[in-house]
């Protein structure tokens, strides 16, 4: 049964999860069981719900990859979050602990990844190739521990493995992600990729939403997120 403390978000419409990474967002080949099934399982039991329960998915989320997943409750609040996560009515953030510091502290990447399907693969380059898809994002490095470094980054488009790809294309590795260039797996096998805010006009009620998810409670995760809130506090005592 889904825990409760895991949605950051609900009403009649919409239920926003957050995602333990390893978690699949729905079916695959592997036939594995899914965060959907968990979701659907919740709503049954919590509302009665009778037959099968309704729950569609406008977006992904790597399996690897940790946070915010939202799940439409109804075929019209869907058809409208598909139209918003193929635009850009969708705001994505992430955060990524990651081996190295970026040369510039704030930036924005831009490549054009290729993605490899046979192999489930994307690749960044810095001039476009045949089948190619132009990429952008922007970071910032927020803090870094002895070993490891906070970065939040800002998705601009959506390709496949995008984040991971382009940080790999400038010799940056997240932590635990073996198949983009790191050196050693997380114990839980996810990666050190959050999902962290999102934002988006609610698809009924039309009013603008934030949703923030909570990072893994690992110990470095923790130690990052005690470092973000105490540089808040220093910087809100300062002002």
């Amino acid at each position: 049964m889904l825990e409760k403390d895991r949605i950051l978000y609900e009403d009649n419409h919409l239920i926003v999860i957050n995602k333990r990474g390893g978690e699949l967002v729905q079916a695959d080949e592997t036939g594995d069981r899914t965060l959907i099934d968990d979701v659907k399982e919740y709503l049954k039991v919590t509302y009665n719900k009778k037959g099968n329960v309704y729950l569609g998915v406008p977006h992904r989320l790597d399996r690897p990859t940790s946070g915010i997943v939202v799940y439409a409750k109804t075929d019209k609040a869907l058809t409208r979050l598909n139209e918003m996560f193929r635009g850009s009515g969708v705001k994505k953030v992430y955060w990524a602990i990651v081996d190295k510091k970026p040369n510039k502290e704030k930036g924005e990447l831009v490549h054009y990844i290729v993605r490899n399907s046979k192999n489930n693969i994307s690749v960044a380059y810095p001039t476009e190739k045949k089948d190619s898809k132009i990429a952008r994002l922007s970071y910032s490095l927020i803090c870094s521990s002895d070993r490891y470094h906070l970065l939040e980054i800002n998705l601009h488009t959506g390709r496949h493995h995008q984040i991971r790809a382009q940080l790999k294309a400038i010799g940056i590795h997240i932590k635990g992600d073996l198949k983009y260039g790191a050196e050693r797996s997380n114990p839980d096998g996810g990666i050190s990729l959050h999902a962290r805010k999102i934002s988006f006009l609610h698809p009924v009620k039309r009013e603008e939403i934030t949703i923030v998810a909570p990072p893994p409670k690992d110990a470095l995760w923790s130690f990052f997120l005690n470092k973000v809130e105490e540089n808040k506090e220093k910087e809100e005592s300062n002002n």
